[in-house]
């Protein structure tokens, strides 16, 4: 993912409301979200090029989602695919607090990583580029893209805003609320912009929620609404090139387990 906005515990109905935009090159073959015949309990898009996921829920409702951390290139060697650690996680019966440790332990492994995971008895956040931040995560209305959980960069300031606004009507969620966020193609102001070593054109194109370059772009927007009675509903919305509607689905289902 390159944003996620989330209202944790902010609402009357919802637990969690959960908006993203994953971005990526249009070749990369993906698959759209969809119950894994390799795993039955994972609802997650699937990256077709090393098999892991950018956000991905199960029927237990446990949730994991990852962003890059924007950086210059660093020359370390090999590293994994950064979208094994959700598939890591959901995939498997390992707790979020022995998650949680196992990516302090192996973190290291991975380029810069944001991860956001989390079952019914919590979300935490791992960083492998500044631990300081790594642990539970505080109810409120939060942003992540491509630095630090809540950096205030302006396309997650002007996510943030707009997701406050619709929380705070206390209202049923419209998925497509949330899209119409999502949507959003205004460029950050030069002055605004943030400066991670990759020039200032790139920038510019990476600023706004929704982006739409020539060969890289927003390929799916997600919104994942997790209710205080345990229904979720999953809806992702899949895009193949910038001049591209959309194709969306939509999943429905009660939470089995009992979490933590």
């Amino acid at each position: 993912m390159c944003l996620i906005l989330f209202a944790y515990e902010q609402h009357p109905a919802y637990r969690l409301i959960l908006a993203a935009n994953r971005d990526e090159y249009y070749h990369r073959p993906t698959a759209p979200a969809a119950f894994w015949h390799d795993a039955p309990e994972l609802l997650a898009g699937r990256d077709l090029e090393h098999g892991g996921t950018w956000l991905g829920i199960t029927k237990e409702g446990k949730i994991a989602a990852v962003s890059n951390y924007r950086e210059p290139p660093r020359d370390h060697g090999p590293a994994l695919s950064r979208g094994l650690i959700p598939t890591g996680f959901l995939s498997t019966e390992t707790t979020v607090s022995d998650y949680l440790d196992s990516l302090r332990r192996k973190g290291s492994r991975f380029k810069g990583v944001n991860v956001l995971f989390g079952d019914m008895g919590g979300i935490s956040y791992f960083s492998n580029r500044d631990g300081a931040l790594n642990g539970e995560v505080s109810p409120g209305i939060h942003g992540l893209s491509n630095h630090l959980l809540d950096t205030p960069w302006p396309k997650v300031l002007r996510g943030r805003k707009a997701l406050e606004s619709v929380v705070a009507e206390g209202a049923a969620i419209d998925p497509e609320e949330l899209f119409a966020i999502l949507s959003d193609r205004t460029p950050a102001p030069d002055h605004l912009l943030p400066d991670t070593g990759i020039g200032l054109a790139r920038e510019r194109l990476l600023s706004s929620l929704f982006i739409a370059g020539a060969d890289y772009g927003t390929r799916s927007s997600t919104v994942i609404l997790i209710g205080y009675d345990n229904k979720i509903v999953f809806s992702e919305r899949s895009f193949h090139e910038p001049s591209d509607k959309g194709h969306t689905e939509t999943f429905s289902f009660d939470i089995r387990g009992k979490g933590r």
